[in-house]
């Protein structure tokens, strides 16, 4: 699997990104003549190569001409990007990120998306970083993208449009709320809100001792020097041996000793149709020798809200406990195959260069209904014929 780490020790800008994938190989004649698949007007593109601590580094420029605080709304945005000749990936990958931007701001202003006026990000050089960052994306057939812990400055203040506002700005750090974030004492805006808003759409936090076969290293500079540190986004791309799909979830569990136990399947139903990954139940010896029942549920972080109303409406508890875990599992996909009993679907699963079906619980299910078979037969027969 190809993928790209974001080392951002000094933070993280959508300039300082490109500047980063350019300075890892990516042609800057192939950058731009994207980039003009926008039809802007009236700015330029500029690369050179800076040293900071004694790193070599490239900073990308866009040099706005007569530009003035241009506000666009999120559906003028999304115009600009559509009637482009982008392609569909550069295209849906810069609308998610303007979309995560367009939310935190409605949320930091009490109002909805639809209404929300970008003033600095609404500008030629902040579309230009967000949708030259999906194309850098592309360009470098990435497939996953991990991230180091995101800095944030502080101490000082920024001038914006609504006059100055605290670093980190309200927006970078309503994005960055559930991603892992360094509070630091250095006085300069070391994430952006275009910077923040890459991060939350597109990264997954951490490595954690996978094997990765290094291709490429680059560095994007910032627009300032820190004192401290180097001001450089370091972007590693290369490829991790993929013997299984990985994937980020919750476990979400509850103790519950007091509830009627007829109750509990529908709870399981219930959560495993709101899209939870799993849900069981273990029975346990709790507190003064009663018998009790540990609830468990898997799921993907976007589904956290969901279950837990499911959790607190549909039982007794009054609290759960919640851990992130890394789940690895074969990779897989749907087949179907011409069987004595029509079309039957199955699962193929791969595991290095071996592959396996595995015919369908509810497809079992249905042809032992229809054909009036036991279940345990059906089985049998489709295995028979896919392992022959």
């Amino acid at each position: 699997m190809k993928i790209a780490y974001f080392d951002a020790f000094s933070g993280i800008s959508g300039d300082m990104t490109i500047g980063a994938f350019i300075d890892a190989g990516l042609d800057f004649e192939e950058f731009k003549n994207e980039i003009q698949k926008l039809n802007l007007t009236n700015y330029e593109l500029k690369t050179r190569k800076i040293t900071r601590n004694g790193i070599t580094a490239t900073k990308f420029d866009v040099i706005v001409k007569n530009q003035e605080h241009e506000h666009r709304n999120l559906s003028e945005i999304f115009e600009i990007i559509d009637t482009s000749k982008l392609s569909e990936f550069v295209k849906e990958t810069s609308k998610k990120i303007f979309t995560t931007l367009a939310q935190a701001e409605a949320k930091i202003h009490n109002t909805t998306i639809d209404k929300i006026h970008f003033h600095e990000v609404g500008a030629i050089d902040s579309i230009i970083d967000i949708v030259g960052c999906a194309i850098c994306i592309e360009k470098f057939e990435i497939e996953k993208i991990y991230a180091s812990k995101i800095p944030l400055g502080s101490g000082t203040f920024v001038n914006s449009q609504h006059g100055k506002i605290p670093i980190p700005s309200p927006a970078t750090i309503e994005m960055l709320r559930n991603f892992p974030t360094i509070l630091t004492d250095i006085p300069f805006e070391l994430t952006t809100p275009t910077g923040g808003a890459i991060i939350a759409t597109l990264a997954e936090y951490g490595l954690e001792k996978e094997t990765i076969k290094i291709q490429s290293i680059g560095y994007g500079a910032g627009d300032f020097e820190i004192p401290q540190q180097p001001n450089l986004l370091r972007i590693i791309i290369g490829e991790i041996p993929q013997k299984y799909d990985v994937e980020k979830l919750l476990l979400i569990e509850t103790n519950i000793d007091n509830m009627n136990p007829e109750i509990y399947p529908y709870v399981i139903e219930k959560l495993l149709s709101s899209g939870a990954n799993d849900a069981y139940l273990v029975p346990v010896i709790m507190k003064k020798g009663r018998p009790g029942i540990i609830l468990s549920t898997l799921a993907p972080e976007s589904k956290l809200d969901e279950i837990l109303n499911i959790i607190f409406s549909q039982t007794t508890t009054l609290g759960v406990k919640i851990f992130e875990v890394r789940r690895k599992k074969l990779k897989r996909e749907q087949k179907e195959i011409d069987t004595p009993f029509g079309k039957v679907k199955f699962k193929l699963v791969q595991l290095n260069n071996t592959q396996r079906l595995v015919p369908e619980f509810e497809e079992c299910k249905r042809i032992a209904e229809e054909k009036n078979l036991p279940l345990i037969q059906v089985y049998k027969i489709l295995e028979s014929l896919v392992n022959q």
